[in-house]
């Protein structure tokens, strides 16, 4: 099920906002005018990705610069690793997330 967590135009390019879908706290994303859900918890020591800088296509964490792709959730430091990716819906001017 799809819930609206957004409009489009609220988060300009190259910010991004804590949403709540369900129990989580998802990062929403706006990376080049695409936007990107993924979980808001970086996986080193559990910063809000959200709160970090957004540059190109890498989200870096605010605590201790641990980089993701949010369009993957791929952590640049390994590879192997990386926070959930949400689907994401847009409808009009409504950003829908999947719960």
């Amino acid at each position: 099920m799809f819930v609206t967590v957004a409009r489009v135009g609220d988060i300009p390019p190259g910010t991004a906002r804590q949403v709540t879908v369900g129990d989580r706290w998802v990062g929403l994303f706006n990376v080049n005018g695409e936007y990107h859900a993924v979980d808001n918890v970086c996986l080193h020591r559990g910063g809000p990705l959200c709160e970090g800088s957004v540059g190109g296509t890498i989200v870096t964490c605010p605590w201790h610069g641990w980089q993701f792709d949010p369009s993957t959730g791929k952590a640049v430091q390994v590879p192997d690793a990386g926070v959930q990716v949400y689907r994401l819906v847009i409808d009009g001017d409504s950003v829908f997330v999947d719960s």
